[in-house]
C-alpha cells in the first residue's frame, strides 16, 4: 500500500491495527504523480488531503503482471477488498448468504446478492445479479431486435444511496440461420454487477448511525430462449435489506461520540505535521486552501438550517 502520510503516522497505523500488509510513505506524492494517479479534485493547500491518489488498486498475478486494476473518482470511495480478491481469482462471488435471494424455475434460476460486506461511508459495494440458465437457453444481451426482451435490471434504494452502472461480461454471437440474423446472447452463468455506495446522508462518519440497514428494490426483466423457441419474458422483483455499520475513524476531535470505530492512537501529531508539509509545499495556496474550507462549511451550515 502507497500513501501520502509519512513514516511515523503509518507506523502507528500499523501498530494499532496490526495491519498485516507492507505500507510505503510517498509523503510528497512522488511516487503518486508518477503513476499518473494525483487526486487533482483536490486543489493545493486543500487541508488535510492535498497530495492524495484517486483511490484505486492494482492486482497482479504471480509472475507480477498486472491483471486487473481498479481507481475511483472520489477519495471517499473505495473498493471492497472482496471485489479485488475476486478479480485475482477470475470470478464473481454473491457475497454474504444471509444477504443474498434468490427466484426463477428449473429453466433459468436468479440469484440477488451484496458483495463486499455492510453499507459504510466511503466504500463502495456491488450488487451482483446471477442467471443460471440450463443447457441450451440463452439470454439477450442489448441491443435486442425488435420482439425480444433484453436483460434489464434496476436498483433502486434510500435517498443518498447512489447507484451506478452495471458492469456486464462480454456477450457472444449466436447466428439464426433461419433468421438471417446475429444475436448477441450469454450462456451458461450471467453475473451482473451493480455498483453502489452510501452518501452522508445514509452512513456519515460525523454522526451517528440513525439506522442499522437498508432496503434494495431491485427489479430483473428477462427473456430466455433456445434455437428455436422462446420463453415468455419474465419479470423478478426482489427487496434485499442490507446491513449498514459504521466505519474505523482517526482519533481526533471531530470525530468524537460520533459513534464510529475509533483507531487505537493519537492522531492529532500526525495531522500538524501533515499540515506543516502542506503549508511549506506553497503557503499562498494553503491559506486559500483554508478560505476554501470556510466557505464549504459556510455553505453546509446554510443548508442544514434552510
Amino acid at each position: 500500500m502507497v500513501s501520502y502520510d509519512d513514516e511515523l503516522a503509518l507506523k502507528a497505523y500499523i501498530d494499532a491495527t496490526a495491519a498485516p500488509f507492507t505500507m510505503l510513505s510517498d509523503k510528497d506524492s512522488k511516487v503518486i504523480r508518477q503513476y499518473g494517479i494525483l487526486n487533482e479534485t483536490v486543489l493545493p493547500g486543500d487541508i488535510p488531503i492535498y497530495g492524495i491518489p484517486y483511490p484505486g488498486s492494482y492486482v497482479a498475478d504471480e509472475q507480477a503482471r498486472v491483471i486487473y486494476k481498479t481507481f475511483l473518482e472520489s477519495y471517499k470511495c473505495r473498493e471492497s477488498p472482496q471485489v479485488l480478491i475476486d478479480s485475482a481469482l477470475g470470478q464473481v462471488s454473491l457475497g454474504d448468504p444471509e444477504t443474498s435471494m434468490q427466484a426463477g424455475d428449473e429453466d433459468i434460476r436468479v440469484r440477488v446478492g451484496l458483495l463486499g460486506g455492510a453499507i459504510k461511508q466511503g466504500a463502495q459495494r456491488r450488487v451482483v445479479v446471477r442467471f443460471e440458465m440450463s443447457p441450451g437457453l440463452h439470454l439477450y444481451g442489448k441491443p435486442a431486435p425488435a420482439g425480444m426482451i433484453p436483460v434489464e435490471i434496476n436498483v433502486n434504494g434510500p435517498d443518498g444511496l447512489v447507484v451506478q452502472q452495471a458492469i456486464l461480461p462480454a456477450t457472444t454471437s449466436l447466428w439464426l440461420q433461419e433468421l438471417n440474423l446475429e444475436l448477441a446472447v450469454w450462456t451458461g452463468q450471467l453475473d451482473v454487477q451493480i455498483p453502489i455506495y452510501a452518501l452522508s446522508k445514509v452512513a456519515s462518519e460525523l454522526k451517528p448511525l440513525t439506522v442499522t440497514e437498508l432496503t434494495l428494490e431491485i427489479s430483473v426483466r428477462y427473456q430466455a430462449c433456445n434455437q428455436v423457441t422462446c420463453l415468455i419474458p419474465r419479470t423478478e422483483h426482489f427487496a434485499l435489506t442490507v446491513p449498514i455499520d459504521v466505519i474505523d475513524v482517526p482519533q481526533l476531535s471531530l470525530f468524537a461520540g460520533n459513534g464510529q470505530k475509533t483507531l487505537g492512537f493519537k492522531a492529532a501529531p500526525h495531522l500538524m505535521r501533515l499540515v506543516w508539509r502542506i503549508f511549506r509545499m506553497n503557503p499562498l495556496a494553503f491559506f486559500k486552501g483554508i478560505a476554501r474550507q470556510r466557505k464549504r462549511i459556510r455553505k453546509a451550515k446554510n443548508r442544514r438550517f434552510s
